[in-house]
């Protein structure tokens, strides 16, 4: 990932020169001693943690690049590596404020599109099933949206529409679970509302044709007929094919509302796609190599 210029004898006489026994409160966790040494060799020596997937130890030296070349080139790049490494070992919070600070500090460098990207990935790593809070559903939509308004043309644009298609499903996921527990405790209006919110806002997801059939079986509770007619059309018309439309197409025609459209094909019910993290397909920042660009800032 990272291209490299210093050899592997330089890099372990680096590591021996920088690292103490740990501390008795963390004995797990050496700690640099400040020595200064060449910023391309400590921030290679950073470089080639990251690829051992020593996330740790990359997360020190890139500090140390920060420590004792403070605003460089370096420094810059050595921020969104730390940002990573945070991230990869699950210190969502640590990746988070990185990101904010590389963009508090260089709001209008290219690589800000990164630092986005990866504050988003964060937010979504952190979401739960959805029969637990969604705040952090929340903001992940809402950062992930926001490296696709702003930067469209890019690959960390690609990648989080994919996960803004995952993160709806989710939502609308959400509002499903409630929804049939409203069925199941009576409260039928309130469920019709859940329903309804899928239909609206999250029409493309894979919990569209449920939503609609829970709505006929719910206005047919009420006996508002042609509520449930419509919404059977809609259904029919959009998925003919889908088992949902088949439990519906049933349910009507056992009211005498035989819907038009008859069912096509014999689907089997298809259970929701499981929300999948995967942080090895997460981008990681683009290769620095070990000269830093001049003109960015």
């Amino acid at each position: 990932m990272f291209r490299r210029s210093w050899t592997t004898p330089a890099l372990a006489g680096l590591a021996a020169a920088l690292f103490l026994a740990g501390c008795a409160a963390q004995p797990s966790r050496p700690r640099l001693v400040y020595e200064e040494r060449p910023v391309e060799l400590l921030f290679s020596t950073g470089a080639a943690r990251l690829d051992a997937r020593q996330w740790g130890q990359a997360i020190d030296y890139f500090a140390e690049v920060e420590r004792q070349h403070p605003y460089s080139e370096w420094s810059r790049r050595a921020i969104l590596m730390t940002a990573y490494a945070n991230y990869q070992s699950g210190k969502y919070i640590d990746a988070i404020g990185d990101a904010d600070r590389f963009l508090s500090l260089y709001p209008g460098n290219p690589s800000a599109a990164y630092a986005h990207y990866l504050k988003a990935i964060c937010y979504f790593e952190q979401i739960v099933d959805v029969g637990r809070d969604q705040a952090a559903t929340g903001q992940a939509l809402a950062a992930l949206r926001e490296v696709v308004q702003r930067f469209p043309k890019t690959e960390y644009a690609a990648d989080a529409r994919l996960k803004v298609d995952m993160v709806n499903d989710q939502l609308a996921g959400k509002e499903m679970a409630v929804g049939r527990y409203y069925l199941r405790q009576g409260d039928t209006l309130a469920a019709i509302g859940r329903f309804q919110t899928v239909i609206q806002r999250y029409q493309t997801t894979t919990h569209a044709p449920e939503a609609l059939y829970r709505l006929v079986e719910a206005n047919l509770t009420l006996g508002l007929v042609e509520e449930a007619r419509r919404n059977g059309a809609v259904l029919g018309f959009n998925y003919p094919g889908d088992y949902w439309y088949r439990e519906a197409y049933a349910l009507l025609t056992s009211k005498s509302l035989q819907p038009a459209v008859t069912p096509q094909g014999n689907a089997k019910r298809r259970l929701p796609l499981p929300f999948i993290r995967d942080p090895s397909r997460t981008l990681p920042p683009q290769s620095s190599g070990l000269s830093p660009a001049s003109g960015e800032g």
